[in-house]
């Protein structure tokens, strides 16, 4: 079978890039191409080179079709033309109807003449995130400048070029040519094959597969440190990073001053990583050593050591420069830093990182009152949270924030919780961070999370199918797992709806603004806002904007907004003083933002964060449609009793007691919902005794009462599990009655009783679960 050779040679493509760019030239070639691959093609990519192989057939044949030809009669010179115009003999013709038909077979296309058309126009329109143009010959662009374009098919050149039109593209033109190793073998030469193309590269010092390099990064450090009782510290984006960097991975060590060994580790380490892309390195007992890795990209003579002398020298730079921060910032204490808060913004409708942390203090003093936390400790924890952000280290290393500021209040006597709490309050930044464990932590982390997602759903900047901006997802999934991983009781609507209120007492010193459409204008009653109205009419007006559908009333008091809403005029707000522009900005409806009350955006939120619970819930491979179901019946902002009651669900549903079961509230509710349509009116559970004729259903009602009851009691006392073995005792019941018992029995009183019998088995499973969300 035909192996195809493709690579795509350019100038230093950042890493970023590579893995991305390789995935996208084998999707485009796949869609072009469908036709001709036998399997998904492989991909490699490297600091100079992306490229794929592909397997392909040898042609393809393309659908026959039929083309219609002159009517039965025509005169002969017709009918010769058509054929003429065709290629094809009078023998290949049949009559339909009126027409002669001539149905022409599929042609055979070779793969060569496919790809030498599908390789340039994926080229030309290849989705790089950022693009150069460079030359004066072509305007196509590429992420740096393209060079070579091996293609070889089964050893021998796919012929093409980039040309189109006018534009030369470059001058490019396919070719079997590659090239090694920039330093240790320059110079071209020519591939027939994947084998040789690896073979040679090795031999011209570059290794072509992005996982063996990261592989031979790895193994070469840890060879290196294990020779001094080192150990790496863990960084695996780093490892990948780094393998986009480099085509002959060569580790070696350096050492960093003694000087500089008494900056926080996480300095060091970010300094290393973040200029340098260096790794850093650490003892048997933890703390940080004196020793760095870095990646060569070349095997030098000297074994390395001029390499090693300039980066030591690049690195005592560099943390020179952390060492200034580190002084700099310990003069002053972390609430000095607070003032300039005020001038940070947070966001432009939400305000500033200071009125953010009056936010959180307030918030974060009511949830410890909920998680056991000495609510001092966590008003303090959340006042100096975001105090860093206006130091000099983390301004330069924001991946410092809060690490920073845990050293910084511990430097200056704050109590070790409240320090630990301004360094974790962030966690979980990922599925694999830790969560805060701390009462104090967890409760400034929760506050921090719940102002985050109610500030972003309170002036619309939801997450979108298509996007998050704001990482409101990861925020929701943060508070789940600090409340399912604490095993906290903690009710968490209540905190979103005081999140929301946060917000609601900030800006009520803010000037308001109400858009009131012109027919509604008259039927206000309140003669100081009808004036008001006016007032900015007369103003905007006089500034050349004359309101077409809506007049501006500015509002300083939110007590009016209860009247406007009930005349249905929405009230938006601006974080400034509304000044003449900022008056008309919210006129053209750019900057204006509607309030919503605090309820309703706490049932929203709370929605949201049972939407990611869902979803957590099936990447964890657990049943997420009982947790709908649970929901169904009781909706529960306690996550860990909703977990609990879930799983009891589920354990019920997966018994054999319990499948069975469901299979009869299937058949009760679908019963139900036909004879309810029928009837125009829902059944309801009060079923009169003396019109239980037959045994079985009897037997039924007998069981129902005593298990609805207890079911009832276990629920309130949260024994789910108790709850469940109740509803297991109607199973054998409940299957002797559809066994025996015709519920559409011909009298009308039998069948009305025996309906209200099934709706009181339906209502007294659904206060368990809403059993109908179950999937089969």
């Amino acid at each position: 079978m035909p192996e195809l050779l493709l690579e795509l040679f350019c100038e230093e493509i950042p890493a970023r890039m590579q893995a991305r760019a390789a995935e996208d030239l084998a999707r485009l070639f796949a869609e072009r191409c469908t036709a001709l691959i036998e399997a998904p093609p492989l991909t490699f990519h490297g600091p100079r080179r992306i490229g794929l192989v592909a397997l392909l057939r040898e042609a393809v044949t393309t659908a026959g079709k039929e083309e219609r030809g002159p009517r039965i009669g025509a005169p002969e010179q017709a009918l010769d033309g058509f054929l003429r115009k065709h290629g094809a003999a009078r023998e290949m013709l049949t009559q339909e109807g009126q027409f002669w038909v001539l149905a022409k077979p599929g042609e055979t296309v070779e793969a060569r003449a496919l790809v030498a058309v599908a390789i340039p126009a994926i080229i030309r329109a290849f989705p790089w995130a950022k693009s150069m143009r460079w030359g004066g010959t072509s305007p196509m662009p590429w992420v740096r400048p393209l060079k070579r374009i091996l293609c070889v098919l089964d050893g021998v050149v796919v012929p093409f070029d980039l040309r189109l039109g006018d534009d030369d593209g470059h001058g490019l033109t396919s070719g079997d040519l590659t090239e090694g190793h920039r330093i240790m073998a320059p110079g071209a030469f020519a591939v027939r094959g994947l084998t040789d193309f690896q073979e040679r590269l090795r031999e011209r010092r570059v290794v072509l597969d992005a996982a063996e390099r990261a592989r031979l990064i790895r193994q070469g450090i840890e060879t290196l440190c294990a020779a001094e009782g080192l150990t790496v510290v863990p960084d695996e984006a780093l490892v990948t990073e780094v393998a986009g960097l480099v085509e002959w991975p060569v580790p070696v060590l350096g050492r960093i001053d003694d000087a500089f060994m008494d900056l926080p580790s996480e300095v060091m380490r970010t300094t290393m990583r973040v200029n340098q892309r260096y790794f850093a390195l650490r003892r048997a007992d933890g703390s940080a050593a004196p020793r760095f890795a870095l990646v060569a990209n070349i095997a030098a003579p000297d074994g390395g050591a001029a390499i090693v002398a300039g980066n030591e020298r690049v690195l005592r730079a560099r943390l020179s420069d952390a060492r200034f921060f580190w002084d700099l910032d310990r003069k002053q204490s972390l609430e000095s830093f607070l003032p300039k808060l005020d001038s940070v913004v947070f966001h432009a409708k939400l305000g500033t990182q200071g009125q953010r942390v009056a936010r959180l203090e307030r918030l974060a003093r009511i949830i410890a009152a909920k998680v056991g936390a000495d609510p001092d400790d966590a008003a303090r924890a959340a006042r100096l949270a975001k105090a860093d952000l206006a130091t000099g280290m983390v301004g330069e290393f924001p991946e410092l924030q809060g690490v920073m500021g845990r050293y910084y209040a511990l430097g200056q006597g704050e109590k070790p919780a409240v320090a630990e709490a301004i360094a974790a309050h962030y966690r979980p930044a990922g599925p694999g961070d830790d969560v805060p464990a701390d009462p104090v932590a967890i409760s400034v982390a929760l506050a921090d999370k719940a102002d985050q997602l109610a500030g972003f759903f309170a002036v619309g900047e939801k997450p979108t199918g298509s996007g998050d901006p704001f990482a409101l997802r990861r925020a929701a999934l943060g508070i789940i797992r600090i409340v399912r991983e604490n095993g906290l009781r903690l009710a968490l609507h209540s905190v979103l709806e005081q999140a929301m209120a946060g917000y609601i007492d900030q800006w009520r010193g803010s000037p308001w603004l109400a858009a009131v459409p012109k027919q509604i204008a008259p039927l206000i009653k309140n003669a100081e806002i009808r004036h008001e109205m006016l007032e900015v009419a007369a103003r905007l007006e006089s500034e050349g904007l004359a309101p077409n559908e809506r007049i501006l009333v500015r509002i300083m008091d939110l007590g009016r907004m209860p009247a406007l809403r009930e005349h249905g005029i929405p009230v938006y707000v601006v974080p400034q003083t509304a000044s003449s522009g900022e008056l008309t900005r919210v006129f053209r409806a750019t900057d204006a933002v509607e309030v919503p009350g605090a309820a309703p955006l706490g049932h929203e939120l709370m929605d949201f964060l049972t939407d990611r619970l869902r979803v957590q819930l099936r990447v964890e491979g657990t049943r997420h449609d009982v947790v709908t179901a649970v929901l169904g019946a009781a909706p529960d902002d306690d996550l860990n009793r909703l977990l609990r009651r879930a799983a009891a669900v589920r354990d019920f549903v997966e018994s054999e007691a319990g499948a069975n079961l469901l299979a009869a509230h299937r058949r009760a509710v679908n019963i139900l919902r036909i004879e309810e349509k029928r009837d125009g009116h829902a059944f309801d559970t009060g079923y009169e005794h003396h019109l239980l004729k037959a045994r079985e259903e009897e037997a039924l009602a007998a069981a129902l009462e005593p298990a609805a009851a207890r079911i009832e009691l276990d629920l309130s006392a949260e024994d789910f599990e108790r709850a469940m073995e109740a509803m297991a005792t109607l199973r054998a019941p409940v299957d002797a009655f559809f066994d025996k018992v015709i519920v559409n029995d011909p009298a009308p009183e039998l069948r009305r009783n025996r309906l209200k019998l099934l709706a009181r088995l339906r209502a007294t499973m659904d206060a368990v679960a809403d059993f109908s969300k179950i999937e089969a």
